[in-house]
């Protein structure tokens, strides 16, 4: 949506609320909500302010110490959400409000560097120095349960009840019973400029998978998070919770953030040469640097301490680093042919940052193509048994380890973005450690 077609609307009384958001570092939309005619007058043009310890909570908000970036010590100040245009969208599933997403300045007008959305420019900006763009999409995965956010917190998030009685994996029937969600978030998100392609059951009870249409990569990611939170509210109106963590139950699969790329350049698809019918030599080395890389930016995949839990044998998510052509054991899958010739990275959880997570896709890929890394030979068979293949972290303290002491993610993001997030870890880390869980009373209450 244009401004002039938001100023009609506004005129019109279709929309009273604007709301100015900005993703922090957990993919989490936060900001506030404005009348419409005060976003006009003041915020379109010149932004607004928030408080910088917004890239310093933890997920309870509580403001986080040892970060250069906002402190005490620095008197937790402001730092500035600027609108980008571009991102303005009308939201059919709150009536009457328009959402735009802003990027987080610094008083003297400089991005700031740690935040996700600065990481992921920065990216495209070194794609766009050799005429490149990015073309992304991300599926996510959820559980959806007949109970209310605020009963499912009552209750510890326990005995919570599925909204199927079995496993559902492309399955009509009992989706179907969901339609009261599944077919409002198809139809209210594309009617928002978020174009759904399907929804579909997925493989446990209660998950499903909607996929929305590729877009080039900051788009896909603004479409991301408006997306998940758009599911979490559509699922609240109709008295259910979605989730999207990593992994819910042990005996069930995670959730997966599968995400899909091709290079564009000149309006072709750069992974695929035309003249041969076959996959590119900036595809082959570009997947070289996704194999070699990925494992040591891994954090930007799987960023909490539940995600390492998803990675398990013949779970659907991947546990070792190899390619092939259409096979679901793999770290990356390749698909498609042509046009829409491109690489699945099914490393990523449906908690990731959506920013972040293309970002590290793009600074592996991009390493590997600046160094010609040679790829290996597509993998053939089952990559769970084969522990010949390197294997990805198994924990997050593992990742965060990997990604400090890379060479790349400081040279591709900054020392000063890998030491914001290193830090995030681990007090993420930190916390959990700290924590008492119901395994540990399972376990010790009486037995030990």
């Amino acid at each position: 949506m244009t401004l002039q077609t938001l100023k009609q609307r506004i005129k019109s009384g279709q929309i009273d609320t604007v709301i100015v958001a900005f993703p922090d570092v957990l993919g989490r939309l936060v900001g506030k909500r404005f009348t419409a005619s005060f976003y006009l007058d003041q915020v379109a043009a010149h932004g607004t302010h928030a408080c910088n310890y917004l890239l310093a909570v933890n997920m309870e908000m509580d403001p986080q110490n040892g970060f250069a970036v906002a402190n005490w010590e620095s008197g937790f100040g402001d730092y500035e959400m600027k609108p980008d245009p571009g991102s303005l969208k009308a939201l059919a599933w709150q009536p009457g409000t328009a959402l735009v997403i802003c990027d987080y300045l610094h008083h003297d007008g400089k991005r700031v560097a740690e935040a996700p959305r600065s990481v992921l420019k920065h990216q495209l900006e070194e794609l766009a120095k050799h005429r490149c763009r990015a073309m992304m999409a991300s599926e996510l995965e959820f559980y959806l349960f007949d109970t209310t956010y605020s009963e499912a917190f009552d209750q510890g998030y326990r005995d919570l009840r599925p909204s199927s009685d079995y496993r559902i994996d492309y399955h009509l029937l009992q989706p179907g019973r969901d339609e009261a969600v599944l077919g409002s978030i198809r139809r209210e998100c594309s009617a928002s400029g978020i174009p759904v392609e399907c929804s579909k059951g997925e493989w446990s009870r209660g998950q499903h998978e909607v996929n929305v249409e590729y877009a080039e990569a900051l788009e896909m990611a603004d479409r991301h998070v408006l997306f998940k939170q758009a599911i979490k509210e559509i699922a609240h109106r109709e008295g259910k919770a979605a989730s999207f963590m990593p992994k819910f139950a042990t005996e069930e699969a995670g959730n997966s953030c599968h995400i899909h790329l091709s290079l564009q350049q000149g309006g072709k698809n750069l992974f695929w040469n035309n003249r041969r019918k076959a996959p590119s030599e900036a595809f082959h080395h570009f997947l070289a640097g996704l194999l070699q890389y990925s494992p040591e930016l891994c954090l930007f995949f799987a960023p909490t301490i539940n995600a390492y839990k998803r990675y398990q044998s013949g779970s659907w998510a991947p546990t070792r680093m190899a390619w092939s052509m259409d096979n679901r054991t793999v770290g990356f899958r390749v698909v498609g042919h042509g046009a829409s010739f491109r690489v699945e990275n099914r490393m990523p959880g449906a908690d990731a940052n959506p920013y972040l997570a293309f970002a590290a896709m793009l600074a592996a890929g991009q390493a590997g193509m600046k160094a010609s890394l040679k790829c290996p030979p597509a993998y053939q068979g089952n990559a769970y048994t084969d522990d010949q293949l390197p294997a990805l972290p198994e924990s997050l303290a593992e990742a965060t380890d990997l990604f400090e002491q890379s060479h790349l993610a400081k040279q591709a993001f900054g020392e000063e973005v890998v030491e914001f997030y290193v830090h995030t870890a681990r007090l993420e880390i930190q916390a959990y450690n700290q924590a008492i869980t119901d395994w540990e009373k399972q376990r010790y209450f009486e037995r030990i």
